[in-house]
């Protein structure tokens, strides 16, 4: 990697060889991430709601 132009040729060769997803495999592909986040949110606020209201009960 002495010659900077050299790697920045390398890279460019390498980027055309990636195999981009389409705008449609993007967008569901982000909308399952966006879901999944949101169920696991849901699920650690259940937990983390009923180990206070336990917390709350038994101890204090």
């Amino acid at each position: 990697m002495a010659n900077p132009i050299h790697f920045i040729k390398d890279v460019k060769n390498e980027l055309t060889k990636v195999i981009w997803p389409s705008r449609q495999q993007t967008i569901k592909m982000t909308l399952y991430v966006i879901a999944i986040s949101l169920f696991v949110a849901v699920i650690l606020g259940a937990i983390d709601y009923g180990l206070s209201e336990v917390l709350e009960r038994f101890v204090l």
